[in-house]
């Protein structure tokens, strides 16, 4: 992208960025400089400056004094926090999802399981790992309890840097069949299964993970960032 770009927001660049780092095309430890950034999506440093602000206040990334802003690394010792606190709340939020689904919910809880899938038989693991955790705060916002909502939602986003960090195998975080088991659960208002679901599959998540320290080779911002084909 070149040239000036007024009609873009800043909110736009940081949701791209975002959906970047969630599916794994930038990595944690990614130097997002503001120069190539602005030269990236054609636009000022300032926009640019305003976008990764919000990344930061989203917890995606760390803003470091005198040397800039950098897709953030949570520690192992956060990484095992995040899912503590995610088996605390998903599965009660779960059971609560079940008491107030609707057929519509179910719907649109399907068209997301299908377009998971779909992304995994392309091979594209990056983009179902993403899906995977929106589908779990579909769930939290069927609860319809903002506040854990949010807290559910933050977790998450954690959660994804956390698995590009430690992911150990691609299996477990995407089981093609634990979304649609915990979706039958919801649809039969059946609460304790759906919540006995969820508490299984976060555990499988855990066992996906290598939670030690390795090293990843990191692509270029500008290849990691450059626009999708429509």
């Amino acid at each position: 992208m070149s040239g000036p770009k007024a009609h873009i927001r800043s909110s736009e660049i940081g949701s791209a960025i975002a959906k970047a780092i969630h599916e794994h095309r930038v990595i944690p430890g990614t130097k997002l400089g503001e120069d190539e950034l602005s030269e990236i999506y054609g636009v000022s440093r300032t926009l640019v400056r305003s976008a990764l602000q919000w990344l930061s206040h989203e917890q995606l990334i760390d803003i470091q004094p005198n040397r800039g802003a950098f897709v953030s690394k949570p520690s192992l010792r956060e990484a095992r926090e995040i899912f503590e606190a995610r088996a605390l709340l998903e599965p009660k939020t779960a059971r609560s999802a079940a008491l107030r689904m609707t057929d519509q919910a179910a719907t649109h809880l399907k068209a997301h399981i299908n377009a998971e899938h779909a992304a995994l038989a392309q091979n594209d693991i990056g983009k179902a790992l993403r899906l995977s955790g929106v589908f779990h705060i579909e769930i939290s916002r069927l609860a319809d309890q903002q506040t854990i909502g949010r807290f559910i939602e933050s977790l998450i986003a954690r959660s994804s840097l956390i698995i590009a960090l430690y992911r150990k195998r691609d299996s477990a975080l995407c089981e093609k069949h634990a979304h649609n088991a915990l979706l039958e659960a919801l649809s039969q208002r059946d609460g304790a299964k759906a919540e006995e679901l969820m508490q299984s599959h976060l555990v499988d998540l855990v066992s996906a993970l290598d939670l030690s320290e390795k090293t990843t080779k990191q692509p270029s911002l500008k290849d990691a960032l450059r626009p999708e084909n429509p």
